[in-house]
């Protein structure tokens, strides 16, 4: 998985601002929301496939219109592992927060009022993820390849959130 080998490299570069306990934070946090609406791992894990593919499209549409520094500031600016409702309203537009929540809705059956309280801290998380290849030193500057394996995926499966968490869980042993 291409998105989850530029995560472990980020991990592996000093460079960069990916650490375990960011990591392991991000695992504590995506599992917690499962047992808060009382879904199961795969539930959980569909949950964030499709918050994932939404937010790419979303970052996708920004980087096409500002470039990539104002994408990178943005997820500097929101990402992290508590709520953020004004996330959303930045993000999505009214109509696109109504479909993403129809998509989770359809594919997991979790009911519509329980993700739309789940999503303020469902983007911040995925955009936490993003972080992880952020330069250290300077924020603003240089290559973050996580974020950029993000964006270029083609929904072949390589940049599915779902599956890094799952392999993130399995190689810190979760």
């Amino acid at each position: 998985m291409k998105l989850f080998d530029q995560i472990v490299g980020a991990l592996n570069n000093p460079a960069l601002q990916a650490n375990t306990n960011q990591i392991n934070d991000l695992i504590n946090t995506a599992q917690q929301l499962g047992v808060n609406f009382g879904g199961s791992p795969e539930t959980t894990q569909a949950v964030m496939s499709v918050v994932g593919d939404y937010v790419r499209s979303a970052l996708k549409e920004k980087c096409n219109q500002e470039g990539k520094e104002s994408v990178q500031s943005f997820v500097n600016q929101y990402s992290g592992i508590q709520a953020n409702p004004a996330v959303l309203q930045l993000l999505f537009s009214p109509q696109t927060q109504n479909r993403l929540i129809e998509a989770v809705e359809q594919r997991t059956g979790v009911n519509a009022q329980t993700i739309r309280s789940l999503l303020p801290l469902l983007v911040p998380v995925v955009l936490n993820f993003l972080q992880t290849g952020t330069n250290s030193q300077d924020p603003q500057k240089g290559e973050n390849p996580v974020l950029t394996s993000f964006l270029d995926s083609t929904g072949d499966g390589e940049a599915d959130i779902a599956g890094v968490l799952r392999l993130a869980s399995s190689f810190f042993k979760r």
